[in-house]
């Protein structure tokens, strides 16, 4: 009979363990189907592993020492049965009834929660399609499926993982062991709110450019929203980062031996801020600053031109002042005096000064250029061999691009001559050959009624052309001069076409091109063994 005890308690603990594996086995299935866990599958399955074999350890651990306790018992000549039964009988009656209520308790309340499950993401569907409807926007259908999505699992994990420490109080574990239960489930749910939280602000941000695209109109506020929308990215990093700072602040106060640490996260939230807000101003200003100069409506081609010019340059020196600015308040954050290095930072710049004695010279000349008014973004400019329309004026360099494509780079300093092109007109000089034959008369009157088309036609044409006269005499031709006073920097347009129009005026009017024409005259010798050939030009 004692022998049949045995086996049945060896049995019994056998099969406890074996529940036991079972269902850390169910856990670590359901914990990989966690998204922030998913990453660590293989480290799942290798705890789970490991845990089985100390579990198996264990039970073979406990079941030789039942038998060994209960084979003492036999050599010692005494009745298992009865000695097991009065160790069981020296045990308050209270504590089985409290244990069979324990288990009761957690078994209802592991019910309750797993009923509830269900009926909690039918909820949670029904409130991410109503969010996917509201004001018909499409934009943002996937962030809100992505927040929706992972605010299920994370409401559910926390869910569970509530439960399972009631039930440890129900079971009456010790405190300790549910104080670090308890702070285990305050890192996760304070995790998951932070995930929770950047998913939320993605769809926000989303959602609100949407909306912002759909009711921007010309005659409202929501007409600088293009110019605004690129700030969009900088606000939405700005707050994952808070987030990121916050969530790991939080984190860190609920483990007492690094706490102090968390004094440092609001000094780097600060630091974030003046960063964002840097950034945020300095688009505002840029946007500040066209509205200003540009929103009148009755400037000339050539003021317009001018504050183009301008306004770059502005906007640089408003930037550099607010990035200066915002170092500062980083420095004085960190509780860094700014002053002495402001102090050496002015006497290397002093001794940089001396020694770039060609970029001060570089800048100054791009003040002069600026002040002056040499030239303009705009304009159709020589300086040397770069010719092109004026791109940017910086104060150290000017950038020209020709019309073929190519960007010259050209330093102030090295600027002396300048043609410009652009100022108030210029003209479109074509110079034309005829034959000697030819009746000038006629063929100056036959360009001019051209020109007085072409400038009815033309709105970069401002007079009609005008025959300067005979230029050159040839050998062969007659070179006769045109003028077309046209806009600035279309000069070469004008030429390109008024050449066309020339030609066929002319093949028209059956005004002759004279050209160099050459013929080629092969002389074959027959009595020769080799091909002899004269080339002669008539």
């Amino acid at each position: 009979m004692d022998i049949l005890l045995i086996v049945a308690e060896v049995s019994l603990l056998i099969l406890v363990f074996y529940l036991f594996n079972w269902l850390f086995g169910i856990i670590s299935k359901h914990s990989i189907k966690v998204s922030w866990l998913k990453g660590r599958a293989e480290k799942i399955k290798l705890l789970r592993r490991n845990i089985s074999r100390l579990s198996l350890f264990i039970c073979v651990v406990l079941c030789l020492a039942l038998i060994g306790a209960n084979g003492l018992l036999l050599y010692q000549d005494k009745n298992v049965q009865e000695y097991q039964l009065a160790l069981i009988y020296s045990i308050p009656i209270q504590f089985w009834q409290g244990l069979v209520t324990a288990i009761l308790k957690s078994i209802s309340l592991l019910s309750i929660v797993g009923l509830s499950v269900k009926p909690l993401h039918s909820l949670l569907d029904v409130i991410c399609d109503r969010t996917k409807r509201y004001e018909k926007l499409s934009a943002n259908d996937e962030s809100v499926e992505t927040f929706f999505s992972l605010l299920k699992i994370n409401l559910t994990n926390s869910i569970w993982f509530l439960a399972v420490i009631l039930c440890a109080q129900f079971l009456l574990v010790p405190q300790v062991v549910i104080n670090y239960l308890y702070i285990a489930l305050r890192i996760y749910i304070i995790i998951a709110l932070g995930i929770l939280f950047v998913k939320a602000i993605s769809a926000i941000v989303n959602s609100l450019d949407d909306l912002g695209i759909k009711y921007s109109r010309p005659d409202n506020w929501l007409r600088f929203y293009d110019h605004l929308r690129q700030a969009l990215p900088l606000i939405q990093k700005y707050l994952e980062y808070v987030i990121y700072v916050s969530m790991a602040t939080l984190v860190v106060l609920q483990i007492d031996f690094i706490a102090g640490m968390a004094v440092y996260g609001p000094r780097i939230i600060q630091i974030i801020g003046i960063i964002f807000f840097s950034g945020f101003l300095v688009q505002v200003t840029n946007l500040t600053i066209e509205e200003i100069l540009l929103k009148n409506k009755t400037l000339t081609d050539l003021q317009k031109q001018r504050r183009l010019t301008i306004i770059p340059l502005i906007q640089s020196f408003v930037k550099y002042l607010i990035y200066f600015t915002g170092g500062i308040a980083i420095l004085r954050n960190l509780n860094i005096d700014p002053t002495p290095i402001l102090a050496g930072a002015g006497i290397v710049g002093l001794a940089v000064g001396f020694g770039a004695q060609n970029l001060i010279n570089d800048m100054v000349c791009g003040f002069f250029i600026l002040f002056e008014n040499y030239y303009l973004v705009g304009d159709y400019i020589q300086i040397k061999d770069s010719s092109g329309f004026v791109e940017a004026i910086d104060l150290r360099t000017t950038r020209i691009r020709h019309p073929n494509g190519q960007l010259y780079i050209v330093r102030n300093g090295e600027i002396n001559n300048i043609i410009n092109y652009s100022k108030q007109y210029i003209y479109a000089v074509v110079e034309v050959r005829v034959s000697y034959e030819s009746n000038l008369d006629r063929v100056y009157a036959v360009i001019e009624k051209l020109g007085r088309e072409l400038n009815e036609n033309n709105e970069d044409v401002l007079e009609p052309t005008l025959v300067d006269g005979v230029e050159k005499f040839d050998e062969y031709n007659l070179l006769i001069r045109t003028i077309t006073k046209v806009k600035p920097g279309t000069h070469n347009k004008i030429q390109r076409l008024l050449r066309k129009l020339i030609k066929d005026l002319f093949d028209r009017e059956g005004i002759e091109i004279p050209f160099v024409r050459r013929i080629l005259i092969v002389k074959n010798y027959p009595e020769s063994d080799s091909l002899n050939t004269d080339i002669e030009l008539l």
